[in-house]
């Protein structure tokens, strides 16, 4: 149960105490936030609703932490990072139950989430004393006019305070994905939970001071975000914000001060599909790929572009696939389970909404169940269409048929949005220009769009193309 065992500290009466200066703690508000179950629609946990004055206590314990921090030696870092870690796969089982109550992930991937995480936290801490144990020597006769009088040698130090802000969809790997870097680069954190999520979060952090880590360094902050949200991302004491999520993110950048931002938001995830390619290896890809975790990823794909002359034979393959997954429960590890809030399906059903009135093609009757959407795939979509554009974070899929190559990449690069895409065909050159012509941090050739593995780079869209991967599994 969450809470219980090795856990019990964490909680006070039926609500989970936040961590900070190494102890857990009972906000002076008196006040909690509720966490809705959203399979049961009810209330599954309470977290603690903490006070500014309190955010102003962390982020001065955080301050004077890192200072003593930074002059820990590397292997010592490490060192904690690999027992860290060794605790989170250890207590797997009672951190992706929180997942499951929390979020609605399927049970059996809420435990690979959780073992996934502290893999990463490990491989941060080889990388770290592998990275940070190198400088750079620089001479100055490299550079016209100047004699070889002067030399150059840089190392890397830490930025100090980082907040991480990790998103309710991965609360336990997004979040290590900011704590294991910045803590071996000598850095102290502030974590803020997603609400949906948090228990998992602070179970999490729990394995980080089961470890033995110094006292102050990681903090986690539950609360409100119309209370702390920007106050903790205004706040002078943090050096640099880690921010995993939606929309939020922009109006964080207008607001932070002159810090360091680093951010992955939304996305619309484009799936161009050549008509020599392999229908199997798509419809098996798409349905992997847009509807796993009910499409509550933002590297899902998130619009199909077929050409015309393979639309029909792609669409009766991937239906099939559609119509054998299962619906239902995350404790019954089915392959859809309910989206994370109310707000989130009155959302996709919007979309399906317009899209109706629109007279796109419904391959499947919209069927919703409270918090839970069946799987949905819309043939015939069109540009005027909200669900070409936006972004459903939910299980149902628009399919555009294009007449030409051009013609879906014009669609790709039209989006606001630039995260992820693929390409499938049997031509690699094609593969490789087309990848080369869309607008988004990362191309998957021939396979779904994906952020593992963890340590491959994962890049994004600002606002126009930077660094592209080409990837062939």
């Amino acid at each position: 149960m969450a809470g219980s065992g090795v856990f019990a500290e964490i909680l006070d009466g039926d609500v989970f105490k936040y961590y900070t200066d190494g102890a857990w703690k009972t906000s002076s508000s008196g006040k909690s936030v509720p966490i809705i179950n959203p399979t049961t629609r009810s209330t599954q946990y309470k977290v603690q609703a903490c006070t500014q004055e309190e955010v102003n206590k962390v982020m001065e314990t955080a301050k004077t932490a890192q200072k003593l921090w930074a002059k820990t030696p590397l292997w010592k870092r490490a060192e904690l990072l690999h027992k860290a870690a060794a605790i989170l796969k250890e207590q797997k089982a009672p951190i992706a139950e929180c997942l499951v109550k929390e979020i609605a992930k399927p049970a059996k991937d809420a435990v690979t989430e959780v073992v996934r995480s502290g893999d990463l936290v490990s491989y941060c801490a080889e990388e770290g004393v592998r990275i940070l144990g190198e400088g750079k020597f620089l001479v100055s006769d490299s550079f016209p006019g100047n004699e070889r009088s002067k030399y150059c040698l840089t190392s890397k130090i830490p930025l100090g305070v980082i907040l991480a802000i990790p998103p309710f969809n991965y609360p336990v790997n997004l979040a290590v994905s900011k704590i294991g870097p910045a803590l071996i680069a000598g850095n102290s954190l502030v974590l803020k939970p997603p609400t949906q999520g948090a228990v998992a979060a602070l179970h999490m952090v729990h394995c980080f001071h089961l470890a033995g880590f110094p006292k102050g360094l990681i903090n986690c902050v539950t609360g409100r975000g119309s209370e702390i949200g920007d106050f903790l991302t205004m706040h002078p004491g943090v050096d640099c914000i880690s921010f995993t999520g939606g929309d939020t993110g922009i109006a964080i950048s207008k607001k932070a001060g002159m810090v360091p931002l680093q951010m992955e938001l939304g996305g619309k995830d484009a799936c161009i599909i050549l008509e020599d390619a392999d229908l199997d290896l798509v419809a098996s890809s798409i349905v992997k790929g847009g509807f796993s975790y009910s499409g509550q990823r933002c590297t899902a794909i998130k619009v199909v572009l077929v050409m015309e002359s393979v639309a029909d034979a792609l669409v009766e393959k991937v239906n099939a696939k559609l119509a054998k997954l299962t619906v239902g429960a995350p404790e019954d590890d089915c392959d859809i389970t309910p989206v994370v809030t109310e707000s989130s399906a009155n959302f996709i059903e919007g979309l399906v909404t317009d899209a109706k009135q629109k007279e796109a093609t419904f391959c499947q009757e919209y069927k919703r169940e409270g918090n839970l959407i069946y799987p949905l795939l819309l043939d015939n979509v069109r540009p005027d269409m909200r669900i070409a554009w936006e972004e459903p974070f939910g299980p149902v899929l628009p399919v555009i048929r294009i007449n030409s190559v051009e013609e879906g990449i014009h669609h790709c690069n039209a989006s606001n949005f630039g995260l992820q895409g693929c390409v499938f065909t049997r031509d690699i050159n094609k593969a490789i220009l087309i990848g080369d012509a869309m607008e988004t941090g990362t191309v998957q050739i021939n396979s779904a769009p994906a952020r593992g593995p963890d340590h491959f780079p994962f890049q994004v869209n600002f606002p126009t193309p930077l660094l592209k991967k080409k990837l062939m599994p």
